[in-house]
């Protein structure tokens, strides 16, 4: 077993800090767990399950330092679909800094695989803009790159298809997408905070799986054991809703995530990779009327 380790997780309520706190947690590693609602049920879980609660968010520098204090490693994670991008960079920097201020001598922060390709996908690029600043700081660092999540297919949008019998997406049916499971992103950063050395000023694209759209379809048809089928949605409807993941959803069909599935496999076999089917047979289908309610970014 790895030597126990401090670090300090952001976003540790929501689904990606979630996987990574209970990832360490398991491992008996001690989670700082920085959180905005101290008083909410998932606060509360994480408390119960081992994990020491720090009221703050990211615009507060001052209460990230404070928790990063003494800490081995620090996960950073940040959003723009709270505040926008502009926000998402603010708060990714101002953590960043007070990780450095702190002394953490690990900063491991989630981008998005593509980043660094300049791909005017405005989440891609709020981020790639992060990943520059902390790749600057001079404080040693790990840059963790998933790729869509499946667990977006848990979102409102998606599950509302699906209890109709459709997977609906915006990509051609046959067009393959790289996905990742969140467990597998919590599993893939805490071998990095425990192997930092093997890590350190690396930048690392993590995927679990690579379907198409009518093998999505079908993989979940057979776990749900439901008539579930594959539905294009327009591009136009898209970026009606949001120019942002209407150029996400393109730059998918034109290019779309390259990560070497395989290579990861095997270099990594201790984070139990799920392909699409293995993870939803760990989701509680029965409750999708209350799933959805928060997003990962892809």
């Amino acid at each position: 077993m790895p030597k126990p380790i401090t670090v300090l997780v952001a976003g540790a309520t929501g689904r990606q800090g979630g996987a990574v706190a209970r990832a360490l947690l398991d491992h008996g590693h001690a989670v700082r767990a920085l959180t905005r609602r101290p008083g909410s049920e998932r606060a509360a879980a994480l408390h119960a399950a081992g994990a020491e609660l720090h009221e703050g968010d990211l615009d507060d520098g001052a209460a990230v330092e404070r928790a990063a204090a003494g800490a081995d490693a620090f996960f950073l994670m940040a959003t723009p679909f709270e505040e926008g991008a502009g926000a998402e960079v603010r708060q990714g920097q101002r953590a960043a800094e007070a990780a450095r201020r702190a002394g953490v001598k690990h900063l491991v922060y989630s981008s998005v695989a593509g980043a660094d390709q300049g791909t005017g996908i405005p989440h891609f690029d709020s981020k790639a803009e992060i990943e520059r600043h902390v790749q600057a700081l001079g404080v040693p660092y790990t840059i963790v790159a998933p790729v869509f999540f499946m667990e977006n297919l848990l979102s409102l949008a998606v599950l509302r298809g699906l209890r109709t019998g459709t997977l609906a997406l915006p990509l051609p049916a046959a067009r393959s997408l790289q996905m990742v499971a969140v467990e597998d992103l919590g599993a893939f950063v805490r071998l990095v905070v425990e192997r930092p050395g093997s890590f350190q000023g690396q930048r690392v694209e993590i995927a679990s799986d690579e379907v198409t759209g009518r093998e999505a379809a079908r993989a979940l048809a057979e776990v749900t054991r439901s008539a579930i089928g594959y539905s294009e949605v327009p591009l136009a409807e898209v970026r009606r809703q949001s120019e942002d993941l209407g150029r996400m959803w393109a730059w998918f069909d034109l290019k779309g995530y390259g990560c070497d599935l395989a290579a990861l496999r095997s270099a990594y076999p201790e984070v139990g990779w799920h392909d699409l089917r293995a993870w939803a047979r760990e989701q509680d289908w029965s409750e999708l009327d209350q799933a959805g309610a928060e997003q990962p970014t892809a």
